[in-house]
């Protein structure tokens, strides 16, 4: 990650995360950070010297899909996917951080057994191979 306080800001207003760590040097840069969104704690880090930042895709729970999608746009992130149901049972939406992280959201409404779930991805990839 290029810019640990940017992503922190991001993800304090996007989700409500909560700062529980930070390890900085004194002349501030930070080395680590850790958030808890929720009841997962995220952690962050610079690229050691003479490696390029990795971006992350993080999958994140949360109870209302929407709502948090608006919260991410609002604190500068780029629309990746809008919300949707999803035949899996999940409701979604993709979004992209200023920073360039890519966090999918997702609240969980349906269980769909092993058998739908397999009747429901045929009819989807027959879909896709309509097209």
């Amino acid at each position: 990650m290029d810019d640990i306080q940017s992503e922190l800001d991001f993800v304090i207003k996007a989700f409500g995360a909560e700062e529980i760590e930070r390890i900085a040097l004194p002349n501030g840069m930070i080395m680590h950070a850790e958030v808890r969104i929720g009841d997962t704690v995220v952690m962050m880090g610079p690229a050691k010297p003479g490696h390029d930042a990795n971006r992350c895709m993080l999958y994140i729970y949360v109870k209302d899909t929407d709502a948090t999608y608006q919260n991410c746009l609002s604190a500068g992130a780029t629309s990746e996917m809008e919300p949707a149901d999803q035949f899996y049972g999940d409701r979604n939406a993709g979004v992209r951080s200023p920073g360039g992280n890519s966090y999918w959201i997702a609240t969980h409404f349906e269980d769909v057994s092993k058998e739908e779930l397999t009747r429901r991805s045929v009819e989807m990839a027959a879909k896709y191979q309509e097209n």
